[in-house]
């Protein structure tokens, strides 16, 4: 029996010595734990070099896919062919039908041969000789490297690092830029500050800036190419009525040169941002297509890489860059929050702050798949991203129309939305209640009821005095019920009247005794000055 061993170095080809030890599967192990018991186990009739890395990758990816390489081939026909009534034992069950059908050989695979495989690999070093082991390591390790770069369809176009660079270059240039124009707007207030009212623009205000230069240049300056006619025509009037101090000719000639520093800058900014945007469609067209160019950059450079992104969970992606607001929140026991960096794309931006936390959780879900799609698939289209962001964007609209459809009573039934009757209520303006003046007197009003009661008594004569009657009669029963009502209320009213009297009474003598006293003590008072005399 030959055994086929596939190594990162080559192939290699050992002859079976006792194909009896084979029979004994579960020991067999122990047949190769001294190079001198794997010796009179197999012995090695050929060895097949790999002359590079390429070569080996491309016997190793035909292994992996179960096809048969140009090396292998080479060495089956050279080797295998020439004892063709020996069995072949190999590692692979389709490899075996693939060797079988193409070259007619054949193959074994058993858990016999699967042990015979293992003990081979621990006792290599020995077995395959005139093969350094520092040699075996190195090339395993750049086969290793190879393989999982042809696996994950790795491409040296597909560097994200350029991602990451460009988004904190452009994050680094806004921020001096805005350092920039407010030290051009500071400095050259000084001299005419009312030019930073009228032109609010900055790039459009350092242009101007250095095409004046003094005030006192305006009137003779055409700004027609950097400003419209009518914010023109503000600059030559304030230029004329302007209050700033007199600056001289070297301080204009640094202001100047700042201008042109802030113009080179927003330049390289505007073709910087065209390169970051280029860089994300290539990289990561569905991602780009989900959140946007910036936003996107930002994610990858938070993450790392787009491979380190896409490991990521949905629920990760969508609070990724709020990670110091996420600890506070779980720290004092208080909301997580619902977004980080993806707050500032598009879709989220356009929605209400009812729906926000929504739109952010199923926006972070779709992002997840474009960015593993991205990272890990084959094709560069952004037909994925396109259709989930449509998706998206039927779902926005439906939460803010509020048509959400309602649950049905069972669950096997389909959930039927009402019918939509619109129902709408024209009201008449009244133009009478704007007037405050009566349209008829009072005195007319009371002539015109006087006269109807008339022609009413005149008409129904007889059933007047019918109704007199009756009323005469229902009269006199009400007074006869009423008296012994009114009889009892007045003897509550005499029986509350005879009450104050009789409390007044008491306070009369009171004050007549206070009285009393009061000459007594005026007397006492006279006969004390009396003998006094």
């Amino acid at each position: 029996m030959l055994v086929l061993f596939e190594t990162a170095a080559g192939y290699a080809i050992f002859k079976v010595l006792d194909e009896s030890k084979l029979q004994q599967v579960d020991s067999l192990y122990k047949e190769f734990e001294t190079p001198e018991k794997a010796n009179k186990i197999v012995k090695l009739k050929h060895f097949e070099k790999f002359q590079d890395t390429t070569e080996a990758l491309a016997a190793a990816t035909a292994l992996t896919e179960g096809k048969i390489g140009k090396s292998l081939k080479k060495v089956l026909k050279k080797v295998v062919a020439k004892e063709a009534h020996e069995q072949l034992a190999i590692s692979d069950l389709k490899l075996g039908g693939v060797i079988k059908e193409k070259l007619d050989l054949a193959c074994v695979h058993s858990p016999a041969v699967a042990e015979l495989m293992r003990g081979i690999r621990t006792q290599m070093e020995s077995l395959i000789t005139g093969l350094p082991p520092r040699e075996i390591s190195a090339m395993s390790l750049g086969l290793a490297h190879s393989l999982s770069r042809y696996k994950l369809k790795f491409s040296p176009d597909k560097v994200d690092t350029m991602i990451v660079q460009a988004i904190s270059l452009l994050d680094d240039l806004d921020k001096e830029l805005n350092n920039y124009i407010m030290r051009c707007r500071e400095w050259y207030g000084w001299h005419f500050p009312e030019l930073g009212k009228v032109i609010t623009d900055n790039l459009a205000y350092c242009k101007a800036v250095r095409k004046i230069g003094d005030r006192t240049n305006v009137a003779g300056s055409d700004l027609s190419d950097l400003l419209p006619e009518e914010i023109e025509a503000e600059v030559k009037l304030a230029a004329e009525i302007s209050m700033g101090t007199e600056v001289s000719e070297q301080d204009i000639g640094n202001i100047k040169h700042l201008c042109d520093q802030v113009i080179e800058i927003s330049d390289y900014r505007t073709q910087l941002y065209d390169y970051l945007k280029n860089r994300m469609m290539a990289i990561a067209p569905n991602l780009t297509v989900m959140v946007g160019e910036l936003v996107g950059a930002r994610l990858i450079s938070h993450a790392g890489s787009l491979l380190n992104l896409a490991k990521h969970p949905a629920s990760t992606v969508q609070i990724l860059g709020a990670e110091k607001a996420l600890f506070r929140a779980l720290k004092t026991r208080k909301d997580t929050p619902k977004y980080g960096l993806i707050y500032h794309a598009s879709l989220v931006g356009q929605t209400t702050a009812k729906n926000k936390g929504k739109i952010s959780r199923m926006l972070a879900a779709k992002a997840a798949l474009a960015i593993r799609y991205d990272a890990l698939g084959e094709d560069t289209n952004a037909e994925m991203g396109v259709e989930n962001r449509a998706k998206l964007e039927a779902r926005l609209r439906q939460l803010e129309e509020k048509g959400i459809r309602r649950i049905s009573g069972t669950g096997k039934a389909m959930a039927k939305a009402d019918k939509y009757q619109h129902k709408s209520e024209v009201k008449i303006y009244d133009p009478s209640s704007d007037s405050t003046i009566p349209s008829t007197s009072k005195k007319r009003k009371f002539e015109e009821v006087e006269e109807e009661e008339e022609a009413e008594e005149v008409a129904t004569p007889l059933v007047k005095s019918k109704k007199a009657k009756k009323e005469a009669v229902t009269e006199e029963e009400a007074a006869a019920e009423e008296t012994p009502k009114k009889k009892k209320k007045k003897k509550k009213v005499e029986a509350e009247a005879e009450e104050p009297e009789e409390e007044a009474v008491p306070e009369v003598a009171v004050t007549e005794s206070t009285e009393k006293k009061k000459k007594k003590k005026k007397k006492k008072v006279k006969e004390e000055e009396e003998d006094d005399e």
